[in-house]
C-alpha cells in the first residue's frame, strides 16, 4: 500500500515541478503558480514522509529529499529489495 502512495506521489510532485517549470519559462499565468505550486510542496513533504515509512534504506531516504525527481529515484532504489523480499 505505501509503495502504491510513494509512486503516485512521486509522478505528482515530477509532473507538477514541470508544469510549474513549463509555466514559469512561458507565460507565467499566476493562477497556474497558485493552483499547482501547494500540490507539488504537498506532494513533495509526502513522498518524504512515505519513504520515511517505507524503508530504513538510507540511500532511499536521502534521495527523497531531492526536489521534484527524488521520489522517482527513492521508489527505485527501494523497488528492487521489495521484489526479492516477496520471494
Amino acid at each position: 500500500m505505501r509503495t502504491v502512495l510513494l509512486r503516485i506521489a512521486a509522478r505528482v510532485e515530477a509532473a507538477s515541478l514541470v508544469i510549474l517549470l513549463a509555466n514559469l519559462a512561458t507565460v507565467h499565468i499566476p493562477w497556474i503558480a497558485t493552483l499547482v505550486g501547494p500540490l507539488h510542496g504537498c506532494a513533495y513533504l509526502l513522498v518524504i514522509g512515505t519513504v520515511l515509512q517505507t524503508t530504513r534504506l538510507r540511500c532511499a531516504r536521502w534521495l527523497s529529499l531531492v526536489p521534484g525527481i527524488g521520489g522517482l529515484l527513492a521508489e527505485r532504489s527501494i523497488r528492487p529489495r521489495a521484489r526479492l523480499s516477496e520471494h
